[in-house]
């Protein structure tokens, strides 16, 4: 099937932002970069189509830009998309690393504490894909892309193919994957990640994911692995409340896993409040709280024992170009 000649006719440009004031805490005492007003976000994304069958996405973090990174660092996608047909389609450019799970999938402007593995897994990879929705309610994506674990080798050329099925069955959705990733060149670690949504009433929902960690030989569960769960009530159309736990372990015998490491066992649990003022949504107040405790063996890593994190915040959203 060729590519339609027509021009597409859809184009949405939007800026959105988040500011926070955020107190740090480790065993009481506070972390003083990590403490007071913080800059959090500033995206510009980009969507649209050049005809009926190919289209475009684009979102560039413009706070990410640092002096030792190119421009291509703080994009987080820029990829084509053709619609071959009904049921198959094909992309190609910077996208999400196909890993299965609800909190590793949300946009991180709309995430406030999150998991060890999440804290350090470069999820925004070059690569290609395709996908083939085999009933309305189920897509399977094969992707071949970089390797996330390239940016420890100073980007070496190191690969990783992503299995992922998306799947909607009533109150049940899932984003399920399967993965070999080159965590050292010629040498790969495969993950098992489960993730599952369910819709507990019309305002309220139950995510849970699971993410088992392992290299050959090595493939018990539970040794190398993240769970995280998050229960989401909205009493208004307005307000969300949320409470979330998540629990990343190592307790393998190799140092394949450079997002958790040997020796790691974090817990983290926490709660926190959004609310919309505006109809649209594109105002955001929220408050959180979280609270860490166990052994991190990265000395680089993110959570750390008897840590806490109050984060109060704004997230809002600016359409300057709405063009369907």
């Amino acid at each position: 099937m060729t590519i339609g000649a027509q021009e597409g006719n859809k184009l949405h440009l939007l800026l959105e932002a988040r500011g926070d004031y955020q107190r740090d805490y480790v065993d009481k005492e506070a972390i003083k970069d990590d403490c007071g007003f913080k800059g959090k976000y500033l995206n510009v994304i980009l969507t649209g189509d050049i005809t009926p069958q190919v289209s475009y996405a684009y979102r560039q973090r413009l706070n990410k830009i640092h002096k030792n990174s190119s421009f291509f660092d703080a994009t987080d996608w820029l990829y084509l998309n053709y619609q071959a047909t009904q049921h198959l389609s094909f992309s190609g450019g910077k996208q999400v690393v196909g890993i299965g799970g609800y909190e590793y999938d949300r946009a991180p402007i709309n995430l406030y504490f999150c998991s060890e593995f999440w804290n350090n897994i470069p999820c925004y990879q070059w690569g290609a894909s395709a996908s083939y929705a085999i009933t309305k309610n189920d897509k399977f994506t094969f992707q071949f892309c970089e390797s996330p674990f390239r940016s420890f080798y100073e980007h070496a050329d190191m690969y990783a193919y992503n299995l992922m099925w998306n799947g909607s069955h009533g109150i049940w959705n899932t984003i399920w994957s399967i993965n070999m990733l080159e965590w050292q060149e010629g040498k790969f670690i495969n993950y098992i990640s489960l993730g599952n949504e369910f819709r507990l009433a019309k305002n309220a929902t139950l995510q849970l994911d699971y993410l088992n960690r392992a290299v050959s030989h090595q493939t018990f569960l539970f040794k190398d692995c993240s769970i995280v769960g998050e229960i989401a009530y909205q009493p208004t159309n307005k307000a969300n409340i949320y409470v979330k736990a998540s629990y990343d372990v190592n307790k393998s015998d190799n140092d394949a896993d450079l997002m958790v490491h040997r020796g790691t066992e974090l817990t983290r649990i926490g709660a926190g409040i959004e609310y919309y003022p505006l109809e649209n949504k594109n105002l955001r107040i929220h408050a959180n709280y979280s609270y860490a405790w166990g052994t991190n063996s990265n000395a680089a890593g993110t959570l750390q024992d008897k840590q806490s994190l109050i984060d109060l915040g704004l997230t809002w959203r600016m359409n300057i170009i709405n063009k369907n």
